[in-house]
């Protein structure tokens, strides 16, 4: 109880804060009653949604997350905001002081604000305020298609022009729009490639959130099959559950579901990539992540009957695994295929020029393709959203990579 009155005095005093670059601004009080209302409305919905509103857990269900994303949105107009207002009043106390010590007056008093500045202050608060908006409403389904060619030297010949869609992070109990969602899935049955491979977190919680959607991403297609790994989420560790059984079906569901839909689930294990006598080695390795995250990968096993001179694509949700135990292996591993991150569903992304997000500070390799030791890695922005019900210039991606044949010449 104590947090939340903590939470409502600073809230209610950063509204109140904000309220004078308003009245600064516009004259009629009916954009301030306006502002009040908006504030407060955020404000006891966050309160609602987080206390008697739906069940708990680390993982946010959608009214939370929209509860969440309201909060976010609207906290950061006031942050700006009070940033220019706050900078003023320093120089407005000190001019006061002046004027007490060295003025013709001796009356400590405070000059007005400057309009100019508080309307400044709201136009550059504004903007992330209608990003994040947008965010939640349009970035998120603003699903883009990604396309890489790599070369390699030892490619066997027949794999050579091999394409690979690779999707990930779907995040199916975030959904909210079937529409969309139809439409990105058809994008990624227009590619034609060779092979889908999916790199994990097909839920956030549980398995009935993905049962929806089951028929929709059944319909996935490639002329050599399907192929998925299990995400950090997709274990079921981040709610609580009456019983370790109820955990352990869910999950045991949850590699039925993706059997049903199509999907072949590497469980620490491989399989071959076919074109008449030539192969190359797929591997799937369950979630292995730094930190807190679930440790079930085993690298080992997963390539424990190929051969050290196969070509490989290895299946790894968390890119950590790529950067900690997959480039130290004594196997080569020539692509990596990864996710996790979803470039934290915000950044600045201008192809060519400027790729940054806040989310680089937690991993080295967090969005796109690297080339580290002779290896490949992909790290998929995701497919899905999760927490943040939105993106913000980092978008949903669907990732085509064609393999090439390197020339020797």
């Amino acid at each position: 109880m104590l947090r939340w009155i903590i939470f409502v005095i600073i809230y209610t005093g950063l509204s109140f804060y904000v309220l004078q670059a308003l009245k600064t601004v516009w004259r009629q009080p009916i954009w301030y009653y306006v502002y009040m209302l908006l504030a407060f409305l955020v404000m006891a919905n966050f309160i609602y949604q987080f206390t008697v509103g739906e069940e708990a857990g680390r993982v946010l269900s959608r009214p939370k997350s929209f509860a969440f994303g309201f909060l976010l949105t609207i906290l950061t107009f006031k942050i700006i905001t009070i940033f220019f207002l706050f900078s003023e009043d320093i120089f407005r106390v000190l001019s006061g002081g002046y004027e007490k010590v060295f003025g013709t007056t001796k009356v400590f008093s405070l000059p007005e604000r400057r309009r100019f500045l508080s309307l400044l202050a709201l136009g550059i608060a504004a903007v992330p305020f209608g990003a994040l908006l947008y965010g939640m409403y349009r970035g998120k389904y603003n699903f883009k298609v990604l396309k890489y060619k790599l070369e390699f030297e030892d490619l066997p010949e027949a794999f050579d022009g091999y394409q690979i869609t690779q999707i990930s992070d779907i995040h199916s109990g975030s959904f909210d729009n079937k529409e969309k969602i139809a439409y990105a899935v058809d994008l990624v049955n227009k590619q034609k490639s060779n092979a889908i491979l999916f790199t994990g977190d097909m839920v956030n919680n549980k398995t009935e959130e993905m049962l929806p959607w089951a028929d929709l991403f059944g319909t996935l297609k490639a002329s050599d099959g399907k192929y998925s790994v299990l995400g950090n989420h997709d274990y079921g560790d981040y709610i609580e559950w009456e019983t370790e059984e109820l955990k352990s079906q869910n999950l045991e569901d949850l590699k039925a579901l993706q059997k049903q839909m199509g999907f072949d689930l590497l469980l620490n294990e491989h399989r071959y990539l076919q074109k008449g006598d030539s192969k190359i080695a797929l591997v799937g390795v369950e979630n292995w992540g730094r930190g807190g995250f679930k440790k079930a990968g085993d690298l080992k096993k997963a390539i424990s009957k190929i051969s050290m001179d196969d070509f490989t694509i290895l299946m790894s949700h968390d890119p950590s695994h790529w950067e900690d135990e997959v480039l130290q292996d004594d196997k080569h591993f020539h692509l990596t295929l990864s996710g996790h991150t979803h470039g934290m569903q915000f950044g600045i992304e201008i192809p060519g020029w400027i790729k940054w997000s806040p989310v680089k500070w937690r991993y080295k390799y967090w969005a796109g393709v690297y080339k580290e030791l002779g290896q490949y890695i992909n790290v998929n922005r995701g497919f899905g959203f999760l927490g943040y019900p939105g993106r913000v210039g980092i978008w949903p991606e669907i990732t085509v990579i064609t393999l090439k044949k390197k020339s020797l010449t």
